[in-house]
């Protein structure tokens, strides 16, 4: 693993923080990373004050759009030639199996490659003249934005806020999870290698980590950051909503989940029991569209969870870095016991457990934030724990009776995220699909993601859109400009 970043970038300059200390801790065996120093307040206000200098600095302002598109081009090309290394140290940072990593940093990648290639073919608009005059819509950058992330997947959250944020002529402040900054770190250094080297003021980024509670905050209070981006919990989604209401500024928030993912009784069995895995207990379930909610139609609901959950038995948990892994170790101890605890409370509220239950025996886990992958069932679908977020390796199984039982069923949550559906019948997908209240569906698959795919949550699962042609007018003011033709003043003069 190459040597890690501990130094964070303060207003075009990469030091220590004066905040306070955070150990990054390996989740696989418990041991420290690196320490890494906060942000301070005052320092959250000196890369603000930095990044709107940048932003006004007229290499930056003067900058057209094909020549933005170069940078992010730029920023692709490097993300891509260190992909191993940043998939290494997202592996030791997260616990996430280098596969996963990989795919992340690609996906980072591709994030900027497709937002230049968007930014190149942009367009503002001619629009149709009511009078004697030319009328034109433009866009322009907002100037300073934060981009506040969570630890499950840094690097391609980072790249989904950061490149059409730069696209649009902005300079980025990015306050990466406290348990996860390091690959974050080592992106701001890619990025930070690609403005050196087109000339550009290096504190159009800064990469500040820190407690929500002080640098997050901090930042979405500066009066200088004048939109915010998002991605966590809802209740901090509230939060910031409610500040940036208060500033009358935009902001995207990209919160909770507890998607339901539902079996047909016509449905492909073998597509649907792997889809069903991956849903869930991928990234060990520590993902804000897994499929945590299992609905089956009735007459197939045993067989069917009889077969998962000895498919669920097999699978492989370990470390990140063991190429056979499936499930590797949860982010963080007190997320672990976190976990634990709702799987207690669901043996409180009568849930049998099928499988899982527990952390792991066995000395390969000793010192690990392990976490068995759980199958549980017997809870009406009103218990706490299919209506609150577990964000973790936990499956509940629930039986429906006919559509409009399940839509009923499926709907009747505070989140709005995501949804799946295995069946053979197109129509029946294409009903059920436009009746769900999730802001993605994915039929016959999971957990299939496209730079070029909008995506957003409904209800309680957040506000806004990210990714998708759109995402750089997002991250953009519009303006109207009126052009006089007549050469006669105006008659009210007269």
């Amino acid at each position: 693993m190459p040597l890690l970043p501990t130094d964070i970038l303060i207003a075009g300059q990469w030091r220590r923080g004066a905040g306070e200390p955070v150990d990054t801790i390996d989740p696989a065996t418990g041991r420290v990373l690196a320490t890494i120093h906060s942000a301070s307040v005052a320092e959250v206000g000196e890369a603000a004050e930095a990044a709107a200098r940048a932003v006004a600095d007229p290499a930056w302002r003067d900058l057209l759009a094909h020549e933005r598109a170069r940078l992010l081009h730029r920023i692709a090309e490097l993300t891509e030639e260190a992909a191993p290394e940043l998939a290494a140290v997202q592996t030791a940072d997260t616990g996430k199996t280098l596969t996963e990593t990989r795919a992340l940093a690609l996906s980072a990648a591709g994030t900027f490659r497709y937002t230049a290639a968007v930014l190149e073919t942009a367009e503002d608009t001619l629009t149709p003249s009511r009078g004697p005059y030319v009328t034109m819509s433009v866009h322009e950058p907002i100037g300073v934005v934060a981009a506040i992330n969570p630890w499950n997947s840094p690097v391609a959250s980072d790249a989904q806020k950061i490149a059409p944020a730069l696209a649009a002529g902005n300079a980025v402040l990015l306050k990466p999870a406290a348990w996860t900054p390091l690959v974050s770190l080592a992106l701001g250094r890619l990025i930070t290698r690609a403005l050196d080297e087109f000339g550009l003021p290096t504190a159009l980024l800064a990469v500040l980590p820190g407690s929500g509670r002080i640098v997050g905050d901090a930042l979405v209070r500066h009066p200088l950051v004048a939109r915010i981006g998002f991605t966590g919990g809802t209740e901090t989604g509230r939060s910031i909503a409610a500040i940036a209401g208060e500033k009358l500024v935009p902001a995207s928030l990209e919160l909770g989940g507890k998607s339901p993912t539902i079996v047909r009784a016509d449905a492909d069995i073998e597509q649907a029991l792997a889809g069903v895995l991956f849903g869930i207990f991928s990234s060990s379930g520590q993902s804000c569209i897994a499929g945590s909610r299992l609905f089956v139609a009735r007459e197939i609901h045993d067989a069917f969870v009889g077969e998962l959950v000895e498919r669920v038995r097999k699978l492989r948990v370990g470390p990140g870095t063991d190429p056979s892994t499936q499930v590797g170790p949860l982010v963080h101890h007190r997320h672990r016991d976190a976990v634990a605890a709702y799987v207690d409370l669901a043996r409180s509220e009568g849930a049998r457990v099928l499988c899982g239950g527990s952390a792991p025996a066995g000395e390969r886990y000793q010192g690990g934030a392990y976490y068995l992958p759980t199958v549980l069932d017997g809870l009406a679908n009103t218990s706490r724990t299919c209506r609150e977020e577990i964000f973790g390796p936990v499956l509940v199984a629930l039986p429906y009776d006919d559509e409009d039982d399940l839509v009923r069923q499926a709907n009747d949550s505070v989140y709005g995220l995501a949804c799946g559906i295995w069946t053979r019948d197109l129509r029946a997908a294409w009903r059920i699909a436009r009746r769900i209240e999730a802001g993605t569906v994915w039929i016959n698959t999971y957990k299939q993601f496209s730079a070029a795919t909008p995506f957003s949550g409904w209800k309680e699962s957040g506000l806004g859109t990210e990714k998708g042609r759109d995402a750089i007018r997002a991250y953009q003011r519009q303006k109207s400009l009126y052009w006089g033709t007549s050469d006669a003043p105006l008659p009210w003069a007269n």
